[in-house]
């Protein structure tokens, strides 16, 4: 290989990025936002947050499977997982939809309608 004719700040084509990954105005990385919660459950291992229930009160399903799913709620001493078959895992999902339909927060409702979908359909 010849590699007289490269000065020592130069790069190959190869390595030089064709799109900046940071913004030259606040030189930080752009990553996607991402809104998922997970938990590490003792036992079943990874759950995604599927939705709010109420105050402090979410529902989750194991990551892979969709098939068990959980009300967890928060306190400030930890978590505490109460597992709940599918039916009543829909029946909360479906009154939290009625709940962001009657409140007019329709951008909400179309991505839980969404989730609704994917999950028990």
């Amino acid at each position: 290989m010849n590699f007289g004719s490269m000065s020592p700040n130069s790069k190959p084509a190869s390595l030089t990025p064709s799109a900046p990954l940071y913004s030259s105005a606040n030189k930080k990385p752009q990553l996607p936002v991402s809104n998922e919660t997970y938990l590490n459950h003792p036992t079943f291992g990874l759950l995604y947050r599927i939705c709010l229930i109420e105050d402090n009160q979410e529902l989750f399903a194991t990551l892979y499977a969709q098939r068990l799913f959980f009300v967890v709620r928060s306190a400030p001493t930890g978590f505490k997982f109460d597992p709940i078959g599918r039916g009543d895992a829909r029946l909360l999902l479906e009154n939290r939809l009625r709940t962001l339909r009657r409140a007019g927060q329709l951008e909400e409702y179309s991505k839980l309608q969404a989730t609704h979908k994917q999950t028990f359909q």
